[in-house]
């Protein structure tokens, strides 16, 4: 079993920076991947990047490539989503997942989920 904990949402203002962390525990097998995925009032839930627990490989949604990067520090136990140049379309909120495998795929294990509002 995985758990799952999101932090660091907030309000920003466009242009403006936050950065997301996801705490994990339980048993984290090196063939996992952990994503990010948000969800906007009225729409439906969207994936935004990914990494490969083991050797750190990144995946990012074609909307936040070159705004927002994905890494993880095993050692913490840590996944962290940097988010730069916010839009008021980035606003939403945000969901650690973990899944065991590739990035693309169902994802089984959910945190809470954390609101990143961006006001115009």
């Amino acid at each position: 079993q995985v758990q799952l904990v999101e932090s660091g949402g907030g309000l920003v203002q466009a242009g403006g920076s936050l950065r997301l962390s996801c705490t994990t525990s339980g048993r984290m097998f090196s063939s996992m991947s952990v994503g990010w995925f948000r969800q906007a009032p009225g729409k439906e839930r969207e994936f935004v990047a990914a990494v490969r627990w083991s050797g750190g490989n990144t995946i990012h949604a074609a909307s936040v490539k070159g705004r927002f990067t994905i890494s993880r520090d095993n050692t913490k136990n840590l996944v962290t989503l940097q988010m730069n140049s916010l839009k008021s379309e980035d606003t939403g909120v945000y969901y650690c997942a973990a899944r065991d495998g590739l990035p693309l795929g169902t994802y089984d294990y959910w945190g809470q989920g954390t609101q990143v509002t961006v006001s115009s």
